[in-house]
């Protein structure tokens, strides 16, 4: 699709531009735009109209993404929607009337109050002999009734008598000659609603609320608790996001239906905000509505949006298909329908599993982790990134039931894999299975190897028959069966038989005792629905080695996790470590070993990564006794990718590699057999081993040999013998 940018710049920190968009943002909304596959113009529209018009009419977009703001006066939002309604080209966002109506607070509240929504009380005073005040209860609070972006709001803005109110109107109107809003303080904390509608949830599109939480430090000295003007713009770092906010499931549920009517009654389109006042006895009050929010990064409905498992592309892609669905756009340049790619960029399909439940754990158990495996918005967004950096077209695959379906329909030409399936030991294996039956190239290993490496006991097996070392180990299923010979000693350690992420593996995991162990066992089976593995406890040190590529694999430098609780007699890489490493362990990458140890441990796991059948890319965990001998504990022929995070990235920074380029190396030998099935259908459908020639060089042919056989036409009227064209 062809889509324009339209915005306006913001050139300096005037309150004038508060509400405009800087550079960063810009370049965010248009390399999501880019990434998802449009072609893009970036307009900016602050200056005169007439040239904002001539530019749209020679591009002649197919959608217009709308984030200007308008310069001057009290229907500065609308003046653009309005404008694209008369040039006849669609845009994003609400109409003309809508964002006139909704910069307008006092008229908004007018309306809404109509239909039983409540709003503290307030006054709208154009000229300061208008000001009364006698039905409002103080505290209030004097704000601009025509701007956004807290502009005009500050510590200075609550009165609290009746002079008060009078002097703080006088001087905003001087600054704000439109009108002010006198309205009462609700003492409490801000709730902001985001909204999406093409987000299929229960409220039509309304995301969960989300709170903006100020650092402790930045609210001494401050009296009222409002997210005023000055934290929005100069101490923006002392103010984060919490999603979802910390109130009751009841009024999180009413917040949104009331969020679901305002929306309706005003008649908001794609994409907005609404913010609200909780009382300290708990009741919301509808405070304001932005119908033209900031997607700057960092912004509340971002937040929110991950919740539904949207990373920042795929919110940008929502306000896209929610507009286009509206205007009926039908892109004639959509996925569907399009032959593969020859050469040139990729069309890279990005199939993935989202993290929507945060994991969590206490000190001993696991409160929650059933999508611990699954990758978060963010990390979504950072490998899609990388992908797309590298020239292609990045096109989302999550993995749910649809699945199937949407790959059979997407012309796609290789595909990015790190989904993790939904259940059972052959999980991680579903989407490969998938890819193979459509013939599509993807990355990392093959469905027979990732359904092994998973089941631990499995691969453990098949690792020892190559002559690697790996702990005595037994399957038990319910607890009850016989403990095996060789456990003569404890401890030993109990964890899932095939889960990732340390799933399970906690510092109970660890057991000392037989019935300890019986216990821990039932726990796992009952939990996890699968056989718990129980194997003999390595106790020295533990690392863990990163391997890229195919036949001959390279293998990183390793990375040792150093445990730095003196208390812990027998500690475990677990869970809890995972969720919160600070101060508990600590990641060397590289290790600090001897050139022999490191040799044993490059060995070790080219040759595990070799018996496994790994592909492209796997971490293989292992530890050490105190003989020295190393021993295989685990391989993850998926291992997590989160930037900062992930031990395969840590790995990788120590070996001096960016993301950009570990996502580049894991994509490339897909990419190589990408080209090889081409050159194989090549050779399929052209046996002689002729190629079919690029169509300009087909054309140049026809018109040489037709140019040689006019040239030996035997006369003017003589119709020319028709050239044979050979193949």
């Amino acid at each position: 699709m062809r889509i324009a940018l339209t915005y306006n710049l913001r050139l300096s920190d005037s309150e004038e531009e508060a509400e405009f968009d800087t550079q960063e943002t810009v370049n965010t909304l248009a390399g999501a735009i880019e990434r998802l596959g449009h072609r893009l113009e970036r307009f900016e529209v602050s200056g005169p109209a007439s040239r904002t018009v001539a530019r749209l009419e020679a591009y002649s977009p197919d959608l217009i993404f709308n984030t200007a703001e308008g310069r001057r006066g009290r229907f500065r939002e609308a003046f653009y929607p309005a404008l694209f309604d008369e040039l006849g080209f669609a845009y994003t966002g609400s109409d003309a009337y809508a964002l006139a109506l909704t910069l307008d607070k006092q008229l908004t509240k007018l309306i809404l109050s109509k239909h039983g929504i409540r709003t503290p009380g307030w006054q709208y005073v154009e000229k300061l002999s208008e000001l009364t005040a006698e039905n409002l209860r103080f505290p209030v609070i004097v704000k601009p009734n025509f701007e956004g972006s807290s502009k005009g709001i500050t510590q200075d803005s609550v009165a609290e008598t009746l002079e008060q109110v009078r002097e703080k109107v006088a001087k905003a109107l001087e600054k704000y000659p439109a009108g002010v809003l006198v309205e009462e303080y609700i003492s409490g904390r801000d709730l902001t609603v985001p909204f999406l509608a093409a987000v299929d949830n229960d409220f039509d599109g309304v995301l969960a609320p989300v709170e903006y939480v100020i650092d402790p430090e930045a609210s001494q000295g401050r009296k009222y608790a409002i997210y005023d003007y000055e934290l929005k713009t100069r101490r923006e770092k002392a103010v984060s996001v919490r999603a979802p906010a910390n109130i009751p499931a009841k009024m999180s549920e009413d917040v949104r239906k009331m969020a679901q009517k305002i929306l309706q009654v005003l008649d908001c389109r794609d994409l907005g905000r609404l913010d609200f006042r909780v009382s300290d006895a708990g009741v919301p009050y509808f405070l304001e509505i932005n119908a033209l929010p900031s997607l700057e990064p960092g912004a509340g409905i971002y937040a929110a949006a991950e919740l539904e498992g949207l990373h920042l592309d795929g919110v940008i892609n929502s306000i896209i298909q929610s507009a286009g669905k509206r205007h009926k756009i039908r892109d004639n340049k959509s996925r569907q329908g399009r032959p593969a790619r020859k050469s040139g960029p990729l069309r890279v399909g990005f199939s993935f599993n989202v993290k929507r439940v945060k994991p969590s754990a206490t000190a001993e158990t696991v409160q929650e982790d059933s999508e611990a495996e699954y990758d978060s918005p963010n990390t979504l967004q950072a490998i899609r990134e990388a992908i797309a950096s590298w020239g292609h077209e990045v096109i989302d695959l999550e993995a749910t039931a649809e699945l199937p379906t949407v790959l059979s329909s997407t012309p796609l030409d290789v595909v990015f894999n790190i989904a993790e399936g939904f259940k059972g030991r052959n999980r991680e294996s579903q989407v490969p299975a998938m890819l193979e039956l459509l013939d599509i190239p993807y990355t990392g290993s093959d469905p027979a190897t990732l359904s092994l490496a998973l089941d631990k006991a499995l691969a453990k097996k098949i690792v020892r028959q190559a002559g690697i070392l790996t702990p005595n180990f037994q399957l038990m299923v319910t607890g009850k069966e016989r403990l095996n010979k060789e456990f003569t000693t404890f401890p030993l350690i109990v964890k899932p038989v095939a889960e990732g992420s340390s799933k399970g593996v906690v510092t109970k995991s660890v057991c000392y005792s037989e019935a300890e162990l019986r216990d821990v066992v039932k726990e796992i089976a009952g939990k996890y629905q699968q056989p718990a593995l129980i194997e003999e406890y390595i106790g020295g040190r533990e690392f863990t080695v990163g391997l890229l590529g195919e036949r001959r694999p390279r293998v990183l430098p390793p990375m040792e996790i150093v445990f730095l609780d003196k208390a812990e007699k027998n500690p475990v890489y677990s869970f809890q470590h995972k969720l919160d490493w600070t101060d508990r362990i600590r990641y060397d990458a590289p290790a600090k070993i001897e050139p022999a140890l490191l040799e044993k441990l490059r060995t070790a796991a080219r040759n595990s990564f070799m018996a496994l059948g790994c592909r492209d890319v796997a971490r293989i965990d292992f530890r050490m006794d105190d003989k020295g001998r190393i021993y295989f504990i685990e391989c993850n022929p998926l291992p997590g990718l989160t930037p900062g995070w992930s031990d395969l990235v840590l790995i990788a920074q120590g070996a001096g590699m960016d993301y950009r380029t570990l996502i580049g190396e894991i994509m490339a030998p897909a990419i190589r057999r990408y080209k090889e099935r081409e050159a194989r259908r090549a050779q399929t459908e052209h046996p002689s081993g002729t190629a079919t020639p690029p169509l300009n060089k087909v054309v140049q042919r026809i018109e040489e040999q037709t140019a040689q056989a006019n040239a030996a036409a035997p006369a003017e009227n003589t119709p020319a013998p028709r050239p044979e064209l050979k193949s």
